[in-house]
């Protein structure tokens, strides 16, 4: 799974990367503890095409009820086109997760030692996400996102058994794309990341706390 992520690049650093606008007036504020619930940057395609949008973490469905229910942060890669939670959204609405790294916490014994995992040199790359909105009357629309996983690379594994989908250049142009991904595309885009093209060491539990924040949470323990 992924729980936990760095968003640590500014927002106009983001938007050339991807090659999105970078909307007048974004708020955003550079994070190394990205936690589930909270507002983060999605990059996805808007009549004026590709922007930069602040969403919560946690998918809530058109259809919902309400904003109370079950609010997935991951969807597993696996089967997800067959899943009425999922569906619509990997057809319609794909985004792109800007990262600098995440977190997977290594489980020994009673102890759990966070991870913290990012591309060789640390250069910004793309989680695949999914994204809603629900509207609600009265009130602004509720817009939430949720991150693909994938079985973990021979890396991730040595922490735990499941990774976020690390979108390459290739897969990434295709998640992109408007309209459904046949079953081959959405294979090849949530594959698991080349082991070698990454690294990853130890961090400090003092990451463990989601309300701590600053570069202190990806130093090397």
């Amino acid at each position: 799974m992924c729980g936990r992520y760095v968003q640590s690049s500014p927002a106009d650093a983001l938007a050339a990367r991807f090659g999105a606008r970078l909307p007048e007036g974004l708020a955003w504020t550079p994070r190394w503890n990205v936690a589930p619930s909270t507002r983060a940057l999605v990059v996805r395609e808007e009549p004026e095409g590709a922007a930069l949008a602040v969403l919560s973490w946690g998918l809530v469905p058109s259809w919902a009820k309400d904003d109370a229910g079950l609010r997935p942060i991951n969807a597993r890669a696996e089967g997800i086109a067959g899943k009425p939670m999922f569906r619509d959204a990997l057809k319609r609405r794909r985004a792109l997760v800007p990262a600098d790294g995440f977190y997977e916490w290594k489980v020994e014994g009673k102890a759990k030692t966070p991870w913290h995992f990012r591309l060789a040199g640390g250069a910004p790359f793309a989680f695949a996400g999914i994204w809603e909105r629900r509207e609600r009357p009265g009130e602004e629309p509720l817009e939430t996102f949720a991150i693909l996983t994938t079985e973990a690379n021979s890396l991730v594994q040595e922490v735990h058994a499941r990774m976020p989908v690390i979108l390459d250049a290739a897969s990434e142009a295709l998640w992109r794309r408007a309209g459904a991904l046949s079953a081959g595309e959405l294979e090849r885009c949530a594959r698991p990341y080349e082991a070698a093209a990454m690294e990853a060491w130890p961090v400090s539990t003092w990451v463990n706390a989601p309300t701590r924040e600053g570069p202190r949470c990806v130093e090397r323990a």
